[in-house]
């Protein structure tokens, strides 16, 4: 694929860069973000890739989640897509609402009209993203993990447990833990992929879990102060979903923490750390 060069920067003794592609999943140009470490001449990195939530774009966390001193230090390349196709011809939301069409891709692939000629984000993580990082950057794709807020939480772990043997390690922010019990997911699931909702369970960790999905472990964080967490986030679900399924878990509930990049930039290094403990391995 061929790669436009959008920005580089030097920052954390390494280089910031964001990139623009077009897109064969997407069938629209795609935009993302990549932070390499500096490095030996010939050497792979482990790769950790972050996905983010509702109305953002991949410059939120580039811009806010406070990763490049860690990844530095740890020596993890940091990719960050965007949220869902862009562009004039591709649909949004009727209303223009902020929880569904653009910058609210749910990470799935569309099978409804308009939508399923564009939104196609679960193969654009799963396939596309991966060979592209494989080709254009030092990364050792053998070595991936994946990592979310919120939306951007739910892909990370429906991603994972659908594809255990391409991620090492999975982690989120304040996720949605099951699209199926809450009103941005039924609303972003009704209207990707239709009324069927045993079609929405390959795109709900809970579910997927129920089902027999596993993964090594899981780590995810939680703020007490967080508006959406009795509505939307509901992380006691996959608190009850993994003990019954025997699925490790860490779920740390932060005191006071909201659902915004203050939150994630607080334990963003630790989450950090955690990956590169596993992807070590």
């Amino acid at each position: 694929m061929s790669l436009e060069v959008i920005s580089k920067i030097r920052s954390h003794g390494g280089t910031q860069g964001v990139y623009k592609h077009a897109s064969s999943a997407t069938g629209t140009d795609m935009e993302f973000s990549v932070f390499v470490p500096d490095h030996a001449a010939g050497a792979t990195l482990p790769v950790v890739i972050y996905l983010s939530g509702l109305t953002c774009s991949q410059a939120n966390v580039t811009e806010k989640g406070e990763y490049r001193a860690a990844c530095a230090a740890l020596g993890l390349i940091f990719v960050a897509p965007d949220t869902s196709p862009r562009g004039a011809d591709v649909p949004d939301d009727a209303e223009g609402a902020y929880d569904f069409g653009l910058g609210a891709g749910f990470y799935v692939n569309a099978t409804e009209a308009p939508f399923g000629q564009h939104y196609n984000m679960r193969d654009y993580i799963e396939r596309e993203l991966h060979a592209l990082i494989g080709a254009d950057f030092p990364a050792d794709i053998s070595r991936v993990a994946i990592m979310g807020h919120s939306m951007g939480g739910h892909g990370a772990l429906t991603i994972a447990l659908r594809n255990r043997d391409q991620y090492k390690s999975v982690s989120a922010f304040a996720p949605i833990v099951s699209p199926l019990n809450c009103p941005w997911g039924e609303k972003a699931l009704s209207g990707y992929l239709g009324a069927d909702r045993a079609a929405w369970r390959t795109y709900d960790a809970c579910a997927l879990i129920e089902d027999g999905a596993r993964v090594a472990d899981i780590l995810v964080d939680q703020g007490t102060g967080d508006n959406f967490l009795e509505t939307q986030l509901k992380p006691d679900l996959l608190a009850a979903a993994c003990a019954a399924a025997d699925q490790p878990v860490t779920l740390r509930m932060q005191e006071g923490y909201d659902h915004s990049y203050y939150f994630i930039s607080t334990f963003m290094a630790e989450h950090l750390e955690w990956h590169a403990a596993r992807l070590r391995v």
